[in-house]
């Protein structure tokens, strides 16, 4: 083996190590405002339909983004989250659907008032015919593993929902879900244009 070629092997070896020390790095937006939030239902695993006050917030957080650092799109398959991540990301970016970070079901409560759905008594214990909040956190964590197999060192963009941005939360930080609950910034009202968080 001649010294170039070993240089070169020693050279490719650090950048595979370089690439491997990268975090992914994720911009999370919650879908727009829809008729059932209006309600006061919660939606869950159904499709839910974005209101005329969803639409209008969406095309505001359009103006508020940098497309430039966004890499790919990653949106919940549910109708909501899909169309919100079209009116922001159709003309510019790539745009998958994932399953995985769907809202929590909340099995016979899906679509019923949403004072019914108490994320506390659901930590570890499944709503009926539906899941617990550590069901939803144990997908996020496979997704989070899937982002980290596929796109190290890139920056995708998440449109989703609550539960599935509270598991972010447990997992990025290191936090109880009793922690995230209470911090949740729906309670302390203080939205923001884009949660950013990064896996490693």
């Amino acid at each position: 083996m001649n010294i170039e070629f070993e240089e070169m092997i020693e050279f490719m070896d650090s950048i595979e190590s370089f690439m491997e020390s990268m975090p992914v790095k994720i911009i999370y937006f919650v879908h727009g405002t829809t008729t059932d939030n209006i309600e006061h239902k919660a939606t869950g695993w159904k499709e839910g339909e974005l209101s005329k006050k969803g639409i209008e917030q969406i095309i505001k957080l359009k103006e508020q983004i940098n497309f430039n650092e966004i890499d790919l799109v990653i949106t919940s398959d549910l109708k909501r989250a899909v169309d919100s991540a079209k009116y922001i990301f159709e003309d510019s970016k790539r745009i998958l659907q994932d399953q995985r970070i769907r809202e929590c079901n909340y099995g016979d409560l899906n679509g019923q008032d949403k004072s019914l759905v108490k994320y506390e008594e659901h930590i570890d214990i499944k709503f009926t015919n539906g899941e617990s909040l550590q069901d939803v956190e144990k997908r996020l964590r496979d997704f989070c593993k899937y982002l980290l197999e596929n796109y190290k060192g890139k920056t995708i963009a998440l449109v989703s929902h609550k539960a599935p941005q509270l598991a972010l939360e447990v997992i990025t930080k290191n936090i109880s879900w009793k922690e995230a609950i209470e911090n949740d910034w729906r309670k302390t009202k203080s939205w923001q244009p884009g949660w950013r968080y990064e896996i490693m």
